[in-house]
């Protein structure tokens, strides 16, 4: 199982000063006037910072783009910004050193956001966010899976048919450990990567061809690994499942029979996916949590119907992905799974947010 972990260094985690003030930073930036958000941003991240955040602000090179495409409309749009993170942990992979958090911005909407209508009443901003720094503590890559379809859901402007799972705001770990800032037992952080990714080599492995299933899905090997008991938090459109029973029922089989994935074994599945530029940037452990995600981590082919009431396009999607994992018991526990559904959609042919403006 360890050979899973190949490329994560549970020696390497960064020590509690870095974790402080990089949790700090976070904290001053979502409370910062618009006034001083540029010193803030210019503080925490380097000029040439690689800033990759959800649809529709994606992709930019610098912080001074970032600052005008993703920070300055947040803040116009929610004055009274605050951070509050459920989880936030920290390790090194391929060489690299990473933070990973997720939790909830807070604040009245006041102006609108990307096109969501002002509500004047208080919104609660979902992320999953991985943040990679220098030997110098400069940010150089910002990864932000913010939840925009959730905002629509909270202004009364949602898209979509009715989800399958509950859709609520994420609550944090039951253990209520998630703020990790200082370093944990290394050789549970390795413990705790290695039972993802051998949960994850089950998934990779199962033959979606030829047995999938309710009952196959329940059954198969991923049953080991998941705690009875298990919470599985999904992104707006998909919503919040309770048990290996409603996982399967309420995301996991939808989603297998909308997306058909490389088959074979695990290296095989790996090596395809690589091919097609998707797989994990981060795979790391602390403590009793883990973390993955891709930019993108998931390549498949959009063939079956179902998923969030979708016909199938029949074509091929990436997904922006990240899923924290709280190991408890000895088993998963928990699983926080920030998605980019907008760009998602986008790929399957439907505009959500031009959905969302024709029936404002």
């Amino acid at each position: 199982m360890l050979e899973l972990t190949e490329g994560f260094d549970a020696s390497a985690t960064p020590g509690a000063s870095m974790r402080r003030a990089l949790h700090a930073a976070l904290l001053r930036i979502a409370e910062s006037p618009v006034d001083r958000l540029q010193t803030e941003l210019a503080a925490l991240a380097a000029p040439d910072c690689q800033w990759r955040a959800a649809h529709p602000m994606n992709e930019v090179s610098s912080t001074a783009a970032a600052l005008a495409r993703i920070w300055q409309p947040l803040k116009q749009a929610f004055p009274d910004l605050e951070r509050r993170d459920t989880i936030f942990l920290a390790g090194s992979y391929l060489g690299k050193t990473f933070f990973a958090a997720t939790g909830g911005y807070c604040g009245t909407m006041r102006g609108d956001w990307l096109g969501i209508p002002a509500t004047g009443r208080t919104i609660y901003l979902r992320y999953g966010e991985v943040w990679q720094l220098d030997a110098d503590g400069r940010v150089v890559q910002a990864n932000l899976l913010w939840d925009v379809l959730d905002v629509m859901r909270q202004a009364g402007v949602w898209p979509l048919g009715p989800s399958m799972g509950v859709e609520e705001a994420w609550p944090g770990p039951i253990t209520a450990d998630g703020v990790r800032l200082s370093p944990s037992d290394p050789a549970l952080g390795r413990a705790s990567l290695a039972q993802t990714l051998a949960m994850h080599k089950t998934l990779a492995e199962f033959d979606d061809q030829g047995m999938l299933s309710r009952e196959a899905l329940i059954a198969m090997p991923q049953k080991d690994h998941w705690h009875p008991k298990m919470m599985w938090y999904g992104p707006a459109a998909i919503g919040t499942t309770r048990g290996l029973d409603g996982f399967v029922t309420g995301h996991q089989l939808p989603f297998r029979i909308a997306f058909a994935r490389p088959q074979g074994t695990f290296e095989e599945v790996t090596a395809e996916r690589a091919r097609h530029g998707a797989g994990h940037y981060i795979r790391i452990g602390d403590g009793p949590y883990s973390v993955t995600g891709g930019w993108p981590s998931v390549y498949a082919q959009h063939v079956g119907g179902g998923f969030c009431g979708m016909p199938p396009s029949g074509k091929p999607v990436f997904m922006r992905v990240m899923d924290f994992y709280l190991h408890n018991e000895q088993l998963i526990r928990e699983n926080w799974v920030p998605l980019d559904m907008l760009d998602l959609f986008r790929q399957m042919g439907v505009d959500l947010l031009e959905r969302m403006r024709q029936q404002i």
